[in-house]
């Protein structure tokens, strides 16, 4: 088998790692939402201007991939990794919005242990990023995102037989009911770009 040369350029390394950071960032900021003593608009703004962060630094990933010749690995797969990435920031920041903009007061407790799901996500996605150099031990952090999904999966069908119970008014049912698919959106986000590195390192071994 021959030996596969890289550029050795590691900007783009450098700004995966920092779109996972706001992941990171985003994740926390949603579990602060959730508190019970939250200040939803400072919450809201916070979550704005770490949206905006992130988006900064996907059309950093894109002007890169636009203006160097050689990439480390196939142009449509970091523009793939970096929609992904700019992706869950997207469902994290609606989650955010949603809360605010419905005036939700009172959140079920269960929607916690789907955040927890997202944190957890967020964590190990971040700490995955840098392994995209070498190409190597990532198929353990594909695993476990696949796993996490999996609970993400099983807390979103138990929130919504919740939501459906009866306890819930009519309309609460319906605001809530958006904020439990915005969360499990997010968790497929994630998700997905667990598949994006998966078929990259496939790709590049």
């Amino acid at each position: 088998m021959g030996l596969k040369l890289r550029p050795t350029d590691n900007v783009f390394y450098t700004l995966f790692t920092e779109a996972a950071d706001h992941l990171v960032v985003g994740s926390s900021l949603l579990a602060e939402m959730l508190s019970e003593t939250a200040d939803h608009v400072d919450v809201a703004r916070r979550m704005r201007e770490a949206e905006h962060d992130a988006d900064e630094t996907t059309h950093a990933i894109v002007r890169r991939v636009n203006s160097t010749f050689v990439t480390p690995f196939d142009r449509e797969d970091i523009y793939s990794l970096a929609s992904g990435i700019d992706d869950v920031m997207d469902m994290m920041d609606e989650v955010v919005d949603l809360i605010l903009l419905y005036e939700v007061k009172v959140l079920p407790p269960e929607l916690s242990a789907q955040v927890e799901v997202i944190q957890r996500c967020a964590e190990i996605t971040a700490t995955a990023m840098p392994g995209l150099k070498a190409m190597q031990a990532l198929d353990e952090y594909w695993i476990e995102i696949n796993r996490l999904e999996n609970v993400g999966d099983k807390n979103h069908r138990r929130m919504l037989a919740h939501l459906f119970s009866g306890e819930f008014k009519a309309m609460e049912v319906l605001k809530l009911k958006d904020i439990v698919e915005s969360l499990e959106g997010a968790i497929d986000a994630f998700e997905k770009v667990a598949n994006i590195v998966e078929q990259i390192a496939v790709k590049e071994s």
